[in-house]
C-alpha cells in the first residue's frame, strides 16, 4: 500500500480546513497558498471530497470550502479511503476485486489481513482533531 500524493494532498486539505472557523468558507486559493499544493491539482481533491460528502463548497463571492462535520468525526482512515479507494495492502483483499482463487489454499492470506487489519485500525484510530492538535499555529 503506497498513498498517493491525492490521499495526502486531501489530508492535508482536511486539516487546513479544521483549522478555520467551521461556519467560514475558506477560499481554494488560500488552501493552495497555505498549504503549498497547485490550485489546479486541488481542484480535483476538493471536487472529489466534495462529492464524498466530507466538505461543502460554495460558489460565487465569499465561496469557498468548510468542512461538512466536527473535526473529531472524521478519521484519517475515512478521508484517505475517500480519496484514494482501498487501502488493502494487496489485490487480492481490495472489496472490489473478486475473491481470489487461491485463497483457501493460500499460506501468505492470513499475514495480509492482519496487515489489512493493523492498518485500518491505526489510520481508523487517529482523528482529524488529533491532527489538528499537531499543527503549529
Amino acid at each position: 500500500m503506497k498513498i498517493s500524493t491525492k490521499g495526502r494532498y486531501a489530508l492535508r486539505v482536511m486539516v487546513e480546513l479544521s483549522c478555520h472557523d467551521p461556519e467560514v468558507y475558506v477560499p481554494l486559493e488560500e488552501i493552495a497558498e497555505q498549504q503549498e499544493i497547485s490550485k489546479k491539482y486541488l481542484e480535483a481533491i476538493v471536487k472529489r471530497l466534495v462529492q464524498e460528502q466530507l466538505i461543502i463548497g460554495l460558489r460565487g463571492k465569499g465561496g469557498g470550502y468548510k468542512l461538512a462535520r466536527s473535526p473529531e468525526t472524521y478519521t484519517v482512515g475515512s478521508i484517505l479511503k475517500a480519496t484514494e479507494g482501498s487501502l488493502a495492502p494487496v489485490a487480492c483483499l481490495e472489496s472490489c476485486g473478486g475473491s481470489c482463487p487461491r485463497a483457501g489454499e493460500c499460506v501468505t492470506l492470513p499475514l495480509w489481513k492482519d496487515l489489512h487489519k493493523l492498518i485500518d485500525d491505526y489510520l481508523e484510530g487517529i482523528t482529524l482533531d488529533q491532527l489538528k492538535g499537531q499543527v503549529e499555529l
